[in-house]
């Protein structure tokens, strides 16, 4: 009796902390009740996606041997039952795996909640909307969720030339909000093209920037992208009694003083935590949409850096970010 064999697909695999990636065959997962599977076109790199390899991040951790990446932008395959909205052949996108047991997005095929993705802009190609997904459900969450930025708000984003940072900005602006950002004197025509005032971290102190672009009343909005020392510097740049600072990256002991003393509000973002608990996750999918939204109506795009990656140079491509030569988000292109 003949039996076929099941299907495989080719995937970048990690089998050890810090050590290499290695392009081979393994079974292609089935969808199953409220799962898509998707023909991954593009990976998205992320900061964070290093850290996982890393074994650096103990609140993203992922036990290995496995398949990494967040991020992926595809073409659905097949739907499994209890799945509506969604038909082979849609191109879809999203941040769906490479953490806490999920198989990630540097494989060709990958089997993903559902409510996790959102049909991918129509004016954005496959590597451009692989770039999105972690990167703007992390501002949508700071800024919309937390923050209520709205039409006549001052936002004040550290580190606006970053992954996050460049995206919070279009982000506000879109929502209507006046926008400076912090970055290099190297990054100011960046964050500039963007609509969002430079501001150079390095060569003006936090009292300055404040006094000169607020009349010393600090922003309505700080949205930390950097953590540490930048957070602290957040608590003190921020509006009296009505101000809110949140961060991405608020892992570290702060002292709170200079926050309660000017009567402000703080909050985090953890964007892991649908993926890693299965609480949330629809609300990812909604995010997603309403960034389909914006990127259709001309008001959001990623900055891209030139490079191309497969499967066969992912660790280039995490080398760019970790050493910080990438000159924009990395993308790996899965499917030539």
């Amino acid at each position: 009796m003949h039996t076929s064999a099941p299907p495989t697909m080719r995937a970048a695999v990690l089998a050890t902390p810090h050590g290499p990636f290695v392009c081979r065959q393994v079974p292609r997962p089935q969808p199953a009740p409220g799962q898509l599977l998707v023909r991954i076109h593009a990976s998205g790199v992320n900061p964070l996606d290093t850290k996982i390899r890393a074994g650096a991040a103990p609140h993203a951790r992922q036990p290995l041997p496995a398949v990494l990446g967040l991020d992926l932008a595809g073409t659905v395959e097949a739907v499994a039952g209890g799945v509506t909205g969604f038909a082979p052949g849609d191109a879809v996108y999203g941040c769906t795996g490479g953490v806490g047991g999920l198989q990630g997005s540097l494989a060709e095929f990958a089997t993903v909640d559902a409510a996790l993705v959102a049909h991918q802009p129509a004016t954005l190609d496959m590597h451009a909307a692989a770039a999105l997904p972690l990167a703007f459900i992390t501002a949508w969450e700071g800024l919309v969720d937390r923050a209520r930025v709205a039409s006549g708000h001052q936002v004040l984003v550290q580190g606006g030339a970053g992954g996050v940072g460049h995206i919070a900005i279009q982000l506000a602006r879109a929502r209507g909000a006046t926008v400076y950002a912090t970055c290099t004197a190297a990054q100011a025509d960046d964050v500039r093209v963007l609509g969002a005032t430079p501001i150079d971290h390095r060569s003006t102190p936090v009292a300055d920037y404040v006094a000169q672009h607020t009349g010393g009343a600090g922003f309505d909005i700080v949205f930390d992208t950097v953590g540490g020392a930048v957070l602290d510097a957040s608590f003190l740049a921020v509006r009296r009694t009505s101000g809110h600072v949140v961060t991405a990256l608020g892992w570290g002991t702060h002292d709170l003083a200079p926050l309660s003393f000017r009567g402000a509000t703080y909050s985090g973002v953890f964007t892991l935590l649908p993926l890693l608990t299965g609480q949330g996750r629809a609300h990812h999918g909604e995010i997603l949409r309403a960034a389909t939204r914006l990127a259709d109506a001309g008001l959001l795009r990623p900055r891209l850096d030139p490079g191309r990656h497969t499967l066969e140079t992912v660790a280039q491509a995490h080398a760019l970010v970790t050493d910080r030569k990438a000159r924009g988000k990395v993308v790996v292109d899965v499917r030539g």
